[in-house]
């Protein structure tokens, strides 16, 4: 029986897949391990009255178990792993915090309005911190297997790839080769194809109004 899952739907298009990072991750998990899923897209702009009643903050990502709506793709990944431990996509608790602070750096630096600010380099920081890992580890966190901590910054590192080089002109430095060859390696997977905004400007859309927010 097919797992349903709502994630978010592209600005402007409702019909199409939309940019959420973490909708994606779920995705990429059921994908990895070849489960059947059903997917809603939810329309953030115009979110259906259902939605409410099984999620009542109306929040996506969200995943059906056991006639049970679950929130939050922590949770959500966990429960997957529970239920379809073939083939295993555990990452080591020493090693599951690798890279988890790259997002918030990024976001830090996109909506940066100084370039004096320190955000740059807080990114750069941890981009050459997930570098060092890989060049000693790689080239996934976990050695040669893919683990859900890949499947989780898969995602966000396609957003920074992205949104930076759109709103910034910013792009990886070269020097982090490891980490260059880790995105492209992540990027060319099959379920990433299968997975990630069909276009680069839904996520260039989706990042529009928190770069000109305050």
């Amino acid at each position: 029986m097919a797992i349903e899952i709502c994630i978010k739907a592209a600005r402007g298009a409702p019909d199409v897949l939309g940019d959420c990072p973490f909708s994606q991750r779920i995705r990429l998990t059921l994908e990895e391990k070849k489960i059947p899923y059903k997917t809603h897209l939810i329309n953030l702009d115009n979110k259906p009255k259902w939605l409410f009643e099984v999620s009542p903050e109306g929040k996506v990502p969200l995943a059906k178990f056991d006639d049970n709506w679950v929130s939050d793709s922590d949770v959500i990944v966990g429960i997957i792993e529970d239920k379809y431990p073939h083939p295993s996509l555990v990452t080591p608790p020493e090693l599951a915090s690798v890279g988890s602070n790259i997002f918030s750096k990024f976001i830090a630096f996109l909506k940066s309005k100084d370039a004096n600010d320190g955000t740059e380099q807080a990114l750069l920081d941890e981009l050459n911190a997930l570098n060092e890992h890989l060049k000693s580890k790689g080239p996934y966190v976990n050695g040669e297997t893919i683990t859900a901590v890949d499947l989780s910054l898969g995602p966000k590192l396609y957003h920074l790839q992205v949104a930076l080089g759109h709103y910034k002109n910013w792009t990886v430095p070269e020097s982090l080769t490891h980490l260059h060859n880790y995105m492209k390696s992540l990027f060319s997977r099959e379920s990433f194809e299968k997975t990630k905004p069909p276009k680069e400007e839904y996520v260039i859309a989706g990042w529009a109004p928190k770069v000109n927010s305050a």
